[in-house]
């Protein structure tokens, strides 16, 4: 099992309105206006012989049907039970009729004819189309399943099997028995709206589908689950100012949310803003504050088994409230040149101007949705937009980034490869320049600079629920170089690493395991070696996934993605040791 690894749903792609794919018998052709007469000048009279489709249920959508028979000519018209129908002339043995759904309302065999019209011509023999009763549908999947409580309106997409979900243009989504706006999505699926209003307190919705009579019922029920919050935390950033806090979460069906937080200077203690922000794409892995205070970016790594790319997301954060706003000029996953890209998490320089972002992606490198490289951009000041200046390679599954504080160079763990991709940054355009690479533990995923810029940390994996370590080095000042001191040992499953503001302390946040509690492992810092010393380990609550430490280095808060909170600690500013202030909800 890979590293933070949570049960993935499967989104139902679906799109379009509902059709039917109608293949023709026999005969063929393109379209003619040739027509098609006897010797002496007359329309000859038509046969049918068969039609394709010659049957549906009551209430369906609007269907075309394929007429196979002979002597048909460019004026054929198709005939439903007496009316005309809007008919195409493929070739004389073939004729295509639009059936609009109004003659599919109710139950019944309407005989099925062509006419030929004078001189000659007349009317084929008769075949019935047969309009049978609704049945109750069938629904299977709900998506999304689940959603936090405050969270605004909201689509519902509802599949049923296929074929056999039964669905038609009169189905009604209902949700605790009351109908809600519903349209067709595909052949298996529907679209309903959800209001505010249906979704406002934690607890469950009864959903299912209703076809009306003649026949029709009600569908199964599936469950709906309103969260007290976003489910899955995977990240924490806090703001510059130390003002606000922000948590970036997967969500119980696998789509993202962004948690806001204030934060009280004199406690440390975080408090919500409002309900999460939805970030509208799968896996959402990191959140990060531009250095400016001005700007938040949530990197996504998609779903590969969708085929849904990798995003980021950028919001501008209200200087007063911290409530956040989504903006323009984030990055879909399409990439450069159109290159699929599966964001991990990103990193900024300390000027703010440019961006970097692991591109490692959720699977294996060598697999689709898995990658080896990091995306570089420029940002706007003004807007916060990124633009891209292209990719660099990295090793295998690149995890994180970080900067130093100078600004002059930046290093990227590589899960995969077990070791550290080093590079230089250009002052002027903000490209990364590869120096080499230097090994690490195995499964590194998550590295720290010191504010000095004299070392670097990397918090090795080393297996599902099992004992890590962390890799020390020193950084030459001069070419970015890094150079081993050796490791440590850390707790299990190593997943995260952070060093305080002053560089005295370090912190690792150990998952541990899916439904265990966690731990953090806390360590000081040798000044002149940059070797960690450990001073103890304090408990967490289920899985933790990341560290951010206030800008005061007085309070930490940890990510706990098993049980969804936030882990709020006080740091003593002699020893480094954490004291638990409470946990808040995500």
């Amino acid at each position: 099992m890979q590293k933070g690894e949570t049960v993935r749903v499967r989104k139902l792609a679906v799109a379009g309105t509902v059709s039917l794919l109608l293949l023709a018998g026999c005969g063929g052709g393109s379209p003619s206006s040739i027509h098609q007469t006897s010797s002496s000048g007359s329309n000859p009279t038509p046969t049918i012989t068969s039609i394709s489709p010659n049957s549906t249920v009551a209430g369906s959508a609007a269907i075309t049907s394929v007429i196979t028979g002979t002597n048909f000519v460019a004026a054929s018209v198709v005939n439903f039970g007496g009316p005309a129908l809007a008919t195409t002339f493929v070739n004389s043995k073939q004729l295509i009729a639009a059936i609009p759904s109004a003659n599919l309302a109710s139950v019944g065999t309407p005989a099925v004819t062509v006419t030929n019209p004078t001189p000659g011509g007349g009317t084929s023999n008769a075949i019935n189309f047969t309009i049978t009763s609704l049945s109750a549908p069938t629904i299977q999947v709900l998506f999304p399943n689940c959603i936090p409580a405050g969270e605004p309106s909201f689509q519902l997409q509802v599949a049923g099997p296929y074929p056999g979900s039964n669905f038609v243009t009169s189905s009604v989504v209902r949700w605790n028995g009351s109908n809600r706006p519903t349209t067709s999505d595909a052949i298996n699926g529907l679209l309903a709206q959800i209001s505010a209003s249906d979704v406002t307190t934690a607890g469950t919705a009864t959903v299912t589908v209703f076809n009306p009579g003649p026949g029709g019922g009600s569908s199964n029920a599936l469950t709906f689950t309103i969260t007290t919050g976003a489910d899955y935390p995977q990240s924490i950033a806090v703001d510059t100012a130390g003002k606000f806090a922000y948590v970036a979460s997967q969500g119980c069906d696998l789509s993202g949310y962004v948690s806001m937080y204030t934060i009280n200077p004199t406690t440390g203690a975080l408090t919500k803003i409002g309900p999460p922000v939805p970030t509208n794409d799968e896996f959402t892995d990191s959140v990060t504050v531009n250095p400016s205070g001005k700007f938040v970016y949530v990197a996504s790594s998609g779903n590969v088994w969708d085929i849904d790319f990798g995003s980021i997301v950028t919001y501008a954060i209200d200087p007063t409230t911290g409530a956040l706003t989504s903006t323009p000029g984030g990055i879909t996953g399409t990439g450069v040149s159109g290159t699929p890209e599966f964001f991990n998490s990103m990193a900024f320089d300390p000027s703010g101007k440019f961006a970097y972002a692991a591109d490692g992606g959720a699977f294996p490198a060598t697999s689709f949705g898995g990658d080896s490289k990091v995306s570089m951009y420029t940002i706007n000041s003004t807007t916060g937009a990124l633009t891209s200046i292209g990719m660099i390679a990295a090793g295998s599954g690149p995890d994180s980034v970080a900067v130093d504080p100078t600004g002059k160079f930046a290093y990227v763990p590589n899960f995969s490869s077990n070791d550290v991709s080093m590079h230089t940054i250009d002052a002027t355009t903000g490209a990364l320049a590869s120096i080499g690479t230097i090994s690490a533990g195995a499964g590194p995923d998550s590295v720290a600079v010191d504010p000095a810029g004299k070392f670097a940390y990397v918090a090795n994996w080393t297996g599902y629920e099992t004992n890590g370590s962390v890799s020390m080095y020193t950084i030459d000042a001069t070419t970015g170089a890094l150079a081993s001191i050796g490791s440590i040992a850390a707790g299990t499953s190593p997943y995260f690493v952070a060093v305080d503001p002053a560089g005295k302390f370090a912190y690792v946040a150990n998952w541990t395991g899916p439904n265990s509690d966690g731990s953090v492992s806390m360590y000081t810092i040798d000044a002149t070696t940059g070797v960690l010393t450990p001073t103890g380990t304090i408990a967490t609550e289920l899985s933790p996934t990341s560290i951010a430490i206030h800008p005061s280095g007085k309070f930490a808060y940890v990510t706990n993605s098993g049980s969804n909170s936030v882990s709020m600690y006080s740091i003593d500013s002699a020893t480094g040791t954490l004291t638990l202030i409470g946990t808040i909800g995500t």
